[in-house]
């Protein structure tokens, strides 16, 4: 028994990352710009186009625009990696958040470099930084947001946008075929990221009950066309609102392909054996919009529970605002939401959860159903 024993000791410290042990806990976000941060620098949207923009944009010095007053030294690279990502309004996970998602990233970016993986905006793809994470934490939970720009849902945007700014005509029929076309390698791909990630892991030696993966949707930015609280005639949803989207399209956006890609991911999560949280309905009532919110106005100032949580379209016959890559993302008030999000999916270590808001109330007022 004694000969067993002293086998097993350095087994067992072989199985445990020495510095886990003793590192601090740690949580964990990688993939694309809607985990990443993207739009953080905005707290709702505003008609005024100057100064703070009644108060909305977060990089304003008085002086001058400094996004990296929300975005820190990642919008040197267009990673925009906001201070109000989900992972870091989060509470309770862990004692250390990291945040090693990029605005832009596809699946391949995710992979490790050994097998497959690429660098992205001059960073190392994100499954290798998570070994150096690894090592020198104890990861306790690990939340995944990929699959979009795979399947081109920045091109789906946009080419709605010039459907109704340019061409007069819908944009969902082609759209639709585009990405179910791209949707089987879109998913190969997610599937492999939560592969990578697990590979990471154990080559750190954390055994598969230390830690946990969370794979995440899209929330949807905007609401269905009855929901518009612009007429889709004239020019106020694109000059004003920065939703410039036909009624048929904005209805095919919501009811459509926003649940098609969320039960593709949840299909991926099962199968691999990860935690799935969907996000289709999030921002439900308040969308960029949405009848339910109001734009701050040099006599309205923002606030989390009239404001608009995601980022309007910067682009069209408005005034510029920020960056084009902003739009259509949940905003600051949108990620305190997200962060509620993982919250409140932390202390529910096991079942897939849907996560909704509370009308009128701020993040305080998100809430889990199970799916």
């Amino acid at each position: 028994m004694l000969a067993a024993a002293v086998l097993t000791a350095p087994l067992l410290a072989l199985a445990t990352p020495a510095q886990a042990a003793t590192g601090p806990t740690a949580s964990v976000t990688l993939g694309d710009s809607y985990i990443s941060g993207e739009a953080g620098r905005w707290k709702g949207n505003s008609v005024v186009t100057s100064g703070s923009r009644a108060g909305t944009d977060r990089a304003w010095t008085g002086s001058e625009y400094d996004p990296s007053r929300a975005y820190g030294t990642s919008y040197a690279n267009g990673c925009d990696r906001s201070d109000s990502a989900e992972v870091r309004s989060a509470t309770g996970i862990a004692q250390t958040q990291i945040n090693l998602a990029c605005s832009g990233a596809v699946s391949a970016n995710v992979f490790r470099a050994s097998n497959g993986g690429q660098s992205y905006k001059g960073e190392l793809p994100q499954a290798d930084q998570l070994a150096a994470v690894a090592a020198a934490n104890d990861v306790k939970l690990i939340t995944l947001s990929i699959g979009g720009n795979d399947l081109g849902f920045a091109d789906v945007i946009e080419t709605c946008v010039k459907d109704y700014l340019i061409w007069y005509s819908y944009c969902h029929d082609d759209q639709q075929e585009a990405v179910d076309s791209r949707m089987p390698a879109a998913m190969a791909g997610v599937g492999k990221s939560v592969d990578e990630i697990r590979a990471v892991m154990t080559a750190a030696g954390y055994s598969s009950s230390s830690y946990r993966i969370v794979l995440q949707s899209y929330p949807s930015p905007i609401p269905r066309g009855a929901d518009m609280r612009y007429s889709e005639s004239g020019w106020s949803r694109a000059d004003t609102g920065g939703c410039p989207f036909w009624n048929g399209d904005a209805d095919w956006a919501r009811s459509s392909l926003v649940p098609q890609i969320s039960d593709e991911l949840a299909k991926v999560a099962k199968a691999k054996g990860v935690q799935f949280l969907d996000l289709r309905d999030m921002l439900a009532g308040r969308e960029v919009c949405s009848k339910a919110t109001k734009q701050a106005t040099s006599t309205t100032a923002p606030s989390a529970t009239t404001s608009e949580w995601a980022r309007f379209v910067d682009a069209g016959l408005s005034a510029s605002q920020g960056d084009t890559r902003e739009s259509m993302h949940p905003n600051y008030y949108g990620q305190l939401a997200l962060g509620r999000c993982l919250t409140l999916l932390w202390v529910k270590p096991t079942g897939d959860q849907s996560c909704r808001n509370t009308a009128g109330q701020d993040a305080t007022g998100m809430y889990l159903t199970a799916r």
